[in-house]
């Protein structure tokens, strides 16, 4: 079964998915990053390529040629989900193929709408029995 993790009060969701990604690839897991929006897979790829001197993290866009071989994918398409280790998702919906993946991360802002999408997240999993745990990140 999936675990959940919600990721609270997150100021800069796409820079704290870069740091969790980062984290999740240097501990030898492939991660899937969801968002139905073509303009935050498209922010997150620029931040990837400059957000650490130190750290590459291999990633590719969906419909890039690649995508099987690359463990980091940036999606909104369940067919290019090639691995299950973890996704992220950066939708306001839950993924729909959530469920296939080991674990789920659920960034949620500071904004009052996006913690009130989140709730309704959080309720939908709870409802279908899924581990969930909250990890308060306010001034991380």
């Amino acid at each position: 079964m999936t675990r959940i993790d919600f990721h609270l009060n997150v100021a800069d969701h796409l820079l704290y998915t870069c740091r969790l990604v980062r984290k999740a690839h240097g501990s030898g897991l492939r991660v899937v990053c969801f968002s139905t929006r073509p303009e935050v897979l498209e922010q997150l790829d620029q931040l990837m390529w400059t957000f650490s001197d130190e750290d590459f993290l291999p990633h590719v866009v969906t419909g890039h040629p690649g995508i099987t071989e690359t463990p980091i994918v940036l999606t909104d398409k369940a067919d290019d989900v090639v691995h299950h280790d973890l996704l992220i998702n950066l939708d306001e919906q839950w993924p729909p193929f959530f469920s296939r993946f080991e674990r789920l991360v659920e960034i949620v802002g500071l904004d009052e709408d996006h913690k009130a999408l989140a709730r309704q997240r959080y309720k939908f999993y709870k409802d279908r029995g899924y581990p969930l745990n909250t990890f308060d990140r306010a001034g991380a």
